[in-house]
């Protein structure tokens, strides 16, 4: 399914001060946007001149991440990626991303990564066109390298883009699948950060699924993390066509994937230092509920009663909400009069995770792999790393056959859940945590 939700401009857009704002959407007919969801924010147009980046006017930005997710013990000690390597995985990817990304650091101060790299394993891209879907999959690509960036500065980053664009069902994976084994054949990264999904019904058989499971097979062969969004549509998730919602609760894969990390969403509130002013609330639109393809895994044994006998998602959360968007900048033609935007998403969610585990990997020493085991042993031990999210649901309503109807979502509660996992982090404890129990 891509990242196929197009957020519509918003008055009153999310402030610094960390005010919530609308997130008015509509369905794109492509699959672009389907997790992220973005807004333009209006602030000058920024042309080729460092001096004249300028700064967002909306949207949250990394001094204000990084101090809610208390990543600065962290890096005082040296711990910020350092040695490692983010592999970002999208469709198509973006003409602009060099200069885009060096731009976001001219305006945040960030040091620039150990190397930004970009392949194209699977065939080379087409020409860039500014069409809907192009601008869309551009945007998602921004938000990924720009914030796994902003997270683990001094980590290494690989872009792999694929030619041909992720949709629902096998829509794109197969170049996708590929892609990813030549990063894992030529061992080019530790972690690797997938913002896109596809609802598990629109395959044609869970046989058809399951054949595209050889990348994280191989990933888990050779000890490497694989996270994925969980979605972007609450309890339920699109159907075949991308424009109606299943009428019950669905999940997405490779989310789902019991190979995979899954990351929901929460929404904060924040001050404009970054302090939060209230609880984390889960994301009601954070995809999570239960596999229809893959049964529990032993991991999952001790929340069975959320579980039942399935594979349950997700694993963690991080934020998502449009009512606290990040901001991103892109200057690939398209992108508007402003080159400053406000995104939100899972696709947001996925890669701010991204970085956190390559720190847990500095500290470790060597690639922690499937992570997901030492999760749950954190659960179980109700560690200090994790941050309870109690408040919220992915109840959600959306169009069925021109009909509008309500999907009964999960609520969140203390312990795991069903629409946040695990919570969400506290990195300076989670990040030494993760590599004692994963390492």
């Amino acid at each position: 399914m891509g990242p196929g939700l197009l957020a519509t401009a918003v008055a009153g857009a999310l402030a610094l001060t960390g005010g919530v704002a609308a997130c008015s959407t509509a369905a794109s007919g492509t699959s672009a946007g389907h997790h992220a969801r973005h807004q333009a924010a209006s602030t000058s147009p920024a042309g080729p001149d460092p001096s004249s980046i300028g700064q967002p006017v909306t949207g949250l930005v990394p001094a204000q991440i990084a101090r809610v997710y208390n990543l600065g013990p962290l890096w005082r000690r040296g711990i910020n990626g350092a040695h490692q390597t983010i592999v970002v995985v999208d469709s198509f990817g973006s003409p602009t991303i060099a200069r885009d990304l060096a731009a976001f650091d001219t305006a945040f101060n960030l040091r620039a990564p150990a190397s930004l790299r970009v392949i194209q394993p699977a065939g080379p891209v087409p020409a860039y066109r500014p069409t809907s879907g192009r601008t869309g999959w551009a945007s998602e690509t921004t938000l990924d390298v720009e914030w796994a960036h902003a997270m683990a500065p001094a980590a290494s980053i690989v872009l792999v883009e694929t030619p041909t664009a992720e949709n629902e069902g096998r829509t794109g994976f197969p170049q996708i699948v590929t892609a990813e084994k030549y990063v894992l054949r030529h061992h080019l990264g530790q972690v690797i950060s997938q913002s896109f999904g596809a609802t598990e019904e629109t395959f044609s058989s869970p046989a058809q699924l399951k054949a595209l499971r050889g990348a994280y097979q191989l990933a888990d062969q050779d000890g490497v993390t694989v996270l994925a969004a969980s979605g972007d549509n609450g309890a339920s998730g699109e159907t075949y066509n991308m424009k109606s919602l299943y009428g019950r609760r669905v999940v997405e894969w490779p989310a789902s994937d019991p190979l995979v990390t899954a990351v929901g969403g929460t929404q904060l509130r924040l001050s404009q230092a970054g302090r939060r002013l209230h609880p984390d609330v889960a994301w009601s639109d954070s995809g999570g509920g239960r596999s229809a393809v893959f049964s529990r895994p032993a991991y999952q044994d001790g929340v069975q009663g959320l579980a039942a006998g399935a594979r349950a998602i997700p694993d963690i959360s991080m934020d998502a909400s449009c009512g606290s968007s990040v901001a991103i900048y892109a200057s690939y033609p398209g992108a508007g009069p402003s080159h400053w935007q406000t995104i939100c998403g899972t696709s947001l969610a996925t890669p701010l995770f991204a970085g956190v585990v390559a720190m847990a990997d500095q500290v470790a020493g060597h690639a922690l792999g499937l992570i997901n085991p030492a999760i749950y042993k954190m659960v179980a031990a109700r560690d200090p790393g994790l941050v309870d999210v109690t408040s919220g649901t992915n109840t959600v309503t959306g169009s069925r056959n021109g009909k509008v109807v309500t999907i009964q979502g999960f609520p969140a509660r203390p312990g795991y859940d069903l629409v946040t996992g695990a919570g969400t982090v506290n990195a300076a404890d989670f990040v030494p945590e993760l590599a004692r129990l994963a390492g």
